[in-house]
């Protein structure tokens, strides 16, 4: 796989952004982007809900078929009442495909099937906390 674009990952994400804002597809394809690269661009120093709300929008999508417009609902659902996350451990390399990678591929399905290999990716690199995610669909959504 090439190396994407040496611009900074959030000036790559904004132009991402861009385009799947401006689909105003049905499906909402753009939540899936946000909850992707949340995730992949995760530190410590982040605030728990962001990474636990990306991480259950990847779960949503990819383990239980939800698209991102369900996703987005999903996110609303879980930030009323508030509550006190606590960060999934991070793993050192959050998956091989970058925003970079989504963006070199062609507008269109390429582009789509791109940012679907790339939720997969970072998915697949927080491995160790998939159950305990699932648990928490689960425990907030009524998601199993």
């Amino acid at each position: 796989m090439t190396e994407p674009a040496l611009l900074p990952e959030q000036e790559l994400q904004d132009e991402l952004s861009f385009y799947t804002l401006g689909l105003a597809d049905p499906a909402f394809i753009h939540q899936h982007i946000v909850d992707a690269f949340a995730a992949q661009n995760a530190t410590p120093e982040r605030k728990p809900i962001y990474v636990v709300f990306a991480l259950i929008g990847l779960y949503l999508h990819l383990e239980r078929g939800f698209t991102g417009r369900q996703v987005q609902l999903a996110h609303m659902r879980l930030g009323t009442p508030r509550r006190n996350w606590i960060m999934p451990q991070l793993p050192e390399l959050r998956g091989s495909i970058r925003v970079g990678h989504v963006l070199a591929a062609p507008p269109g399905q390429h582009r789509d099937h791109m940012i679907e290999e790339w939720c997969v990716s970072v998915w697949e690199a927080y491995r160790d906390v998939h159950g305990e995610i699932a648990a928490i669909a689960e425990r907030e959504l009524g998601v199993s």
